[in-house]
């Protein structure tokens, strides 16, 4: 759904660029709390102090699992967006900057979703995604029993209801500075129907991270703190409750670095090789715009010269080769800018604290 460069006039996209500079600079305050960085932070925090390593690696993955088009319908295709899932698994203001960082390295360095749409961008893909999907995500976990079950359950459904909703805001933004005269009940029509098949997708991708991070330490999940299960004990045989209160569920002996490794690991093979499986037809934005004409004021990309243009590296002749070193190489620099961003955040925590 990246938007390109004149689907949107100048004013909505300047508009656009504010609200998204604004939604950044509120989830940098955000971050701080949801990524700790104290010692004397609440147990709450120190989760997030072990989740603040894995912010950047979150950011690579979803850069990694964006490269994986997948069909939906008769030529067209979807990617995941990511903000369920980075919210889920970081939380909402983390996740925010989590996309947001991965939006500006897909423009910058591979001419993918306009520069001076980057507003448009972020407030669709990264704030709208992510704001929708927490809040269906904390509504469902509050009435749902507490369990890992229910933690995956409502991921799935967050993730469902974001891409749609991320389509309803690109038409009212269509609507507000739309380049082209085109119906705005055909564009809502056709947008919204094809994003509600690309959410099914994006639900069943962000319900097996969540559940295979969950299965392995929930303690890493911002979703899935606080979560508990009865202390109980075996007595004749039988389960009986030792005690009303609640017990927090220990974590698997699987250590930080393991999970940090594992998910590097995993962005890099999906990124680097199964990338080059992914499907070639046009995402459903792109789709749309060609079947109703929105494309037509479309301009070049700023980027387009870019050395990773459209996911390839230049001069390399094989195609396989060429995607696979351009989603590696994606990766890594992610995975850095986001690191460096969420440590630099949870460094200024720190600070601001001691002082």
């Amino acid at each position: 759904m990246h938007v390109p460069d004149g689907f949107i006039d100048a004013p909505v996209s300047a508009a656009t660029g504010v609200v998204a500079a604004g939604a950044i600079a509120v989830s940098l305050r955000g971050a701080r709390r949801e990524l700790g960085g104290t010692s004397r932070a609440s147990e709450a925090e120190r989760g997030g102090e072990r989740t603040a390593p894995l912010a950047g690696l979150v950011a690579a993955f979803i850069f990694a699992v964006q490269m994986l088009n997948f069909p939906v319908a008769a030529g067209t295709s979807g990617h995941l967006l990511g903000g369920a899932l980075a919210a889920i698994l970081v939380g909402p203001c983390t996740g925010v900057l989590c996309v947001s960082v991965v939006l500006l390295m897909q423009g910058i360095l591979f001419a993918d979703g306009g520069l001076t749409a980057l507003g448009v961008n972020i407030t669709d893909m990264a704030i709208t995604t992510t704001v929708v999907a927490y809040g269906v995500f904390r509504a469902l976990v509050k009435i749902l029993p507490r369990g890992r079950r229910s933690i995956t359950a409502a991921s799935f459904t967050a993730a469902l209801l974001s891409v749609p909703a991320a389509a309803l805001v690109f038409t009212l933004l269509y609507a507000l500075g739309g380049t082209t005269d085109v119906s705005l009940g055909k564009v809502a029509t056709a947008m919204i129907g094809v994003h509600v098949l690309i959410g099914i997708g994006e639900a069943a991708i962000t319900a097996l991270t969540v559940g295979a991070v969950i299965a392995v330490r929930p303690d890493l999940v911002h979703g899935a703190r606080g979560l508990e299960q009865r202390l109980k004990l075996r007595v004749n045989g039988e389960l009986v409750d030792a005690a009303p209160q609640l017990a927090p569920v220990a974590p698997a002996r699987t250590t930080h670095r393991k999970v940090w490794i594992a998910g590097l690991a995993a962005s890099l093979l999906l990124a680097g090789f199964v990338s080059f499986y992914a499907s070639s037809n046009p995402d459903g934005l792109e789709k749309v715009a060609a079947d109703h004409g929105i494309d037509r004021a479309a301009t070049e990309h700023a980027s387009a010269d870019s050395p990773l243009a459209d996911y390839g590296v230049r001069d390399v002749e094989d195609a396989r080769l060429s995607g696979g070193l351009a989603g590696v190489i994606g990766v890594g620099v992610t995975v850095v800018a986001g690191t460096g961003v969420f440590w630099a955040v949870r460094r200024r925590r720190s600070t601001s604290q001691a002082a």
